[in-house]
């Protein structure tokens, strides 16, 4: 099918959580005609509240995103609820395939798909993520204060991590697992009172739906009320395999690098969000996508303008 130039979009942002709908919204107030798909599966949704946002702080995920799209949507912009199948490169940019094969073009890709949390693989952690199962002190640490707190060892991060929460609890335990401490880090966990507890972690002990403590492998039952665990953080980028997207791997997860403004390094391609930050909260999202799309405005107006000297150039000549 031959592209034509009248149906080419400006910009397809891929993701509707903070950072794809912040970046639809500068892109439509700059006039840009952009389409955002949302597979309509946010990272956050779990979570009762999203806090530490300023002036928005304990509002709920999900009315942050129905909020937001009305603003895009309020300015021109479209939303549309889509999983993408696949990304090619065209003639004028770029293809975008729907699971349920609808085919977009534009001339830029805004990548805000965010990342997977992969949690180990120990009973019940899952089914609390987001109540009190959490990973973040300072997204939901406050509501947890003067909580018994585990920290289960799961990664590089964890003994930071535990670190963190003791700032909000004096009752901070640390699971060990099968991980082992250095000296340096034990004497971390020594200096403020954070006992260690070693032994495999079987599972979460649950009472009437709510978390009392983790059972261990020999199925000793350790008293806690919320449990903190750092899990894998892996950026969405499957699907931008074709177009040479592919992410880049770190100690705690994956991610799709770009530069300070979001752009890759696969021409016409930004990214924004948890995709390319995996220490991004929704403010910071939020911010990177707006950065993105300002800096991609820009480069889309120094095209247009290219574009147009070169047409009075070609004019001038035939004069």
């Amino acid at each position: 099918m031959v592209e034509q130039a009248e149906t080419v979009r400006d910009v397809v942002v891929v993701g509707g959580g903070a950072a794809g709908l912040s970046a639809a919204l500068i892109l439509a107030r700059s006039r840009r005609r952009v389409t955002v798909l949302d597979a309509g599966a946010p990272r956050n949704a779990p979570a009762q509240a999203v806090h530490g946002l300023l002036a928005l702080d304990g509002l709920s995920p999900l009315e942050l995103l129905r909020r937001g799209r009305d603003e895009v949507t309020g300015y021109g912009g479209e939303i549309i609820s889509a999983e993408v199948a696949e990304v090619s490169r065209k003639s004028l940019g770029f293809a975008v395939t729907t699971r349920d094969g609808a085919v977009l073009h534009a001339h830029r890709l805004l990548i805000a798909t965010g990342l997977v949390d992969e949690m180990p693989d120990i009973a019940g952690l899952r089914q609390r993520w987001g109540r009190d199962v959490l990973h973040c002190p300072y997204c939901h640490g406050w509501e947890v204060r003067d909580h018994a707190i585990g920290v289960l060892a799961t990664g590089p991060m964890s003994v930071h991590q535990a670190l963190l929460f003791r700032q909000l609890s004096d009752d901070v335990r640390y699971f060990s697992g099968d991980q082992e401490l250095s000296d340096q880090d034990r004497a971390k966990l020594d200096a403020l009172d954070i006992p260690v507890i070693a032994g495999g972690v079987a599972g979460l002990e649950i009472v009437d739906d709510r978390l009392t403590g983790v059972r261990l492998d020999d199925d000793e039952v350790v008293p806690v009320e919320t449990v903190a665990v750092a899990p894998r953080m892996v950026a969405r980028a499957e699907v931008f395999a074709g177009i040479g997207i592919t992410a880049t791997q770190h100690p705690v997860g994956s991610f799709i690098a770009a530069d300070e403004t979001g752009r890759t390094s696969v021409p016409g391609v930004w990214a924004a969000g948890n995709a390319t930050d995996l220490s991004a909260q929704v403010g910071a999202a939020a911010a990177g996508g707006a950065r993105a799309a300002a800096h991609l405005n820009a480069d889309l107006v120094a095209e247009d303008t290219d574009r147009a000297v070169a047409r009075l150039t070609n004019e001038e000549s035939l004069r």
